[in-house]
């Protein structure tokens, strides 16, 4: 993915959460759909921005300590009920 690409692509992502967000949707499963988006968006960032994806060790590192983080904030979400 090219610098222009990843940009496009961050910016769908964006225009996606904002729509999520300004639907006046509330609850767990809309807090779980935009911190997915936003988890993608971070991945974007790490690979294309950063240059991890040619380091591999160091882009799976990344990503997995990424996947803890998200996933403890996706389960407070979803404990809590993110009204």
């Amino acid at each position: 993915m090219t610098a222009t690409q990843g940009w496009l692509a961050l910016v769908a992502l964006s225009v996606g959460s904002t729509l999520i967000a300004f639907s006046g949707s509330t609850g767990a499963v809309i807090a779980v759909a935009i911190l997915a988006l936003a988890w993608v968006k971070a991945q974007i960032v790490l690979n294309v921005y950063l240059g991890l994806s040619q380091v591999p060790a160091w882009s799976r590192g990344f990503a997995l300590v990424l996947g803890l983080f998200m996933l403890g904030a996706m389960g407070l979400a979803v404990a809590t009920g993110a009204v």
